[in-house]
């Protein structure tokens, strides 16, 4: 392991070549673009056997990636916002014949209006779609989770793919220190890939194939019965990577200072950090608020956080998204409604604060503001709205 200060997309890249996909299929776009042109450079200067494949679209990325991972090869792409939109049908193909990838998405807003700038919109809009979904809180974390995300995916237990998502410009374009692992430590922790099934001219075999009415149903069933199997997978996948290099991932959440609050906070992704220093200046305030972080949103951690929020007096989700139209008069993202369904029953009030749409700042006292609302009961609604433009 050697520690270096580098840019969050050159470090995924450098992870992605210790992985040693042998297909790499990825078309630039804002604020992705320096993953894959730094992959294309480690491919043309032969420090990794893979073949880069130059395509016109992301739709077609992501379809090269299916006939690479359907013959039995290590894949890899990368992609965000508009580009993530225009692999729909890909992404649902790909989970659907059960073929195992990392893809990176450097969370960006969707249009329209145009954004290049951060929040969660694009890869939750696809949380239906079979996909696990990882969020990391900073740059070490998106680069180890790639490591586990290969692992996970390729279990057979498993055999789905995986998102690694981590936020546009705030973490792709930041230079942070990476404890980088060594090609011989990956190697030990990351096999080669074995597929189960693989298409093969000498053993013929059909995949994604026209299911009828009595077959589909029970392709779904199967799909969410390995998003749950997923649970213990990642948890041994995360918990061996901790025992092998220091950083335990067994856990789906992480909790902040939660042994006594009363206010909980529940977020996913870099909002994190600042809302740890939010909850440091208000536990010296006299103030008992903790977080519960979201690692894994997909296969939703549900039991973990019934256990970490059992005890609070009220919840305040930050969505770094919006389910249009959920809520009725009031204001619904993502999370929020996984964490109420997770609380079902409990008498623990649920509010959820749209925040950091399209890149907007969130500042210390913005996460005091949001405890503030929670504490009076005021919530379920866009945070920090500019009226005098509405």
């Amino acid at each position: 392991m050697a520690l270096e200060i580098m840019e969050g997309s050159i470090a995924i890249a450098q992870a992605v070549r210790r992985c040693r996909p042998k297909v790499v299929a990825a078309y630039p776009i804002t604020p992705q673009t320096h993953i894959v042109e730094s992959l294309a450079e480690i491919v043309a200067n032969d420090e990794l056997d893979a073949d880069y494949i130059t395509v016109e679209s992301e739709f077609s990325a992501l379809s090269a990636c299916v006939g690479a991972v359907a013959s039995g090869a290590r894949a890899y792409s990368a992609t965000t916002s508009q580009g993530l939109a225009l692999m729909f049908e890909v992404c649902f193909n790909m989970a659907g014949m059960r073929l195992p990838i990392v893809m990176t998405i450097a969370n960006r807003a969707m249009g329209a209006p145009l954004s290049i700038w951060n929040d969660q919109q694009d890869s939750i809009s696809l949380r239906d779609a079979g996909w696990l979904q990882f969020y990391a809180e900073n740059n070490q974390e998106a680069v180890d989770l790639h490591y586990i995300g290969y692992r996970v995916a390729e279990d057979h237990r498993v055999l789905l793919p995986v998102m690694v998502c981590f936020d546009g410009f705030i973490l792709s374009h930041t230079y942070e220190p990476v404890d980088m692992l060594g090609q011989e430590e990956v190697d030990d922790y990351l096999p080669p890939f074995v597929p189960k099934y693989r298409l093969d001219a000498a053993a013929p075999v059909s995949m994604g194939m026209y299911a009828t009415p009595d077959y589909y149903l029970e392709f779904r069933y199967e799909n969410d019965l390995a998003q749950k199997r997923a649970i213990d997978v990642v948890r041994e996948a995360g918990q061996e990577f901790g025992e092998r290099f220091g950083r335990d991932y067994s856990a789906l959440i992480e909790s902040y200072r939660m042994e006594d609050a009363e206010t909980a906070i529940v977020a996913m992704g870099s909002i994190c950090g600042t809302t740890k220093d939010a909850i440091d200046e208000m536990r010296s305030e006299g103030k008992k608020v903790g977080l519960v972080r979201i690692r894994c949103f997909r296969p939703f951690p549900a039991e973990d956080l019934r256990a970490a929020l059992g005890h609070v007096s009220r919840i305040a989700v930050l969505d770094k998204n919006v389910s249009l139209g959920a809520g009725g008069t009031t204001a619904r993202g993502a999370v929020g409604l996984e964490v109420r369904d997770a609380l079902y029953g409990s008498s623990i009030p649920v509010l959820d604060y749209i925040i950091a749409l399209g890149g907007r700042d969130v500042r210390i006292d913005d996460i005091k503001d949001v405890v503030a609302a929670c504490e009076a009961g005021d919530g379920d609604r866009f945070f920090g709205l500019r009226t005098e433009v509405l």
